[in-house]
């Protein structure tokens, strides 16, 4: 089955389920992302290292607003601060692509492999932009950041997408776009792809 680009490779192994990191994964969003990091940090004369952003790529936003308090001596009100970036990004979701190679393995796999998606990302953002791909009809679940207490790194949202498909994780093949998703799949006891940015994600083709 054709389902490695020359930068992706995937595991050898009979995989019972597949399970995809949404934003940098499925979707191309993580400059959409960053964007509205810093249209909603702006407001508090507040800034955040791209190098930074991408460090912490698939923590749940909140999360990300407490590091930044900590590291940078900021005083963001986390609630507030993920409330508005969050009302940032939902204005650039016409702006959305899908990231082509990893999408054309979900398309492939449907219908033969139970698949679900686990994401920092709140739900209603999470599945809107699935739905705007129109990739949300291939899942049988979608896990987000409101199904777990702790995020990646930890394996919670992988094992929760586990449990919810009815597979043992060990059988599961996680797609990360981020270090800290990919530590999180393995600390779940999961095989991982990373997911290259897209520009370098090439044709696929399978290796044993």
């Amino acid at each position: 089955m054709p389902l490695v680009a020359s930068a992706m490779e995937i595991p050898p192994g009979d995989f019972a389920a597949y399970i995809f990191d949404c934003d940098g994964t499925l979707a191309d969003t993580m400059p959409l992302h960053y964007q509205a990091w810093c249209a909603a940090l702006k407001e508090h004369e507040a800034d955040f290292p791209e190098v930074l952003f991408y460090e912490l790529g698939g923590m749940p936003t909140q999360k990300i607003v407490e590091v930044l308090n900590a590291r940078h001596g900021y005083s963001l009100p986390p609630a507030e601060t993920a409330r508005r970036k969050v009302e940032q990004f939902m204005s650039l979701l016409v702006e959305i692509e899908p990231i082509e190679p990893v999408v054309a393995i979900v398309r492939e796999v449907s219908g033969r492999l139970p698949m679900a998606v686990a994401s920092g990302g709140h739900r209603h953002v999470v599945t809107r932009t699935l739905g705007a791909l129109g990739l949300l009809k291939f899942f049988d679940a979608v896990v987000c950041s409101e199904d777990y207490t702790r995020g990646k790194p930890f394996p919670d949202p992988f094992l929760v997408a586990a449990e919810r498909l009815g597979v043992a994780p060990a059988q599961c093949l996680v797609f990360e776009d981020t270090p800290t998703g990919e530590e999180a799949a393995h600390a779940a006891g999961m095989a991982s792809v990373l997911v290259p940015p897209p520009a370098r994600v090439r044709a696929p083709r399978r290796t044993s």
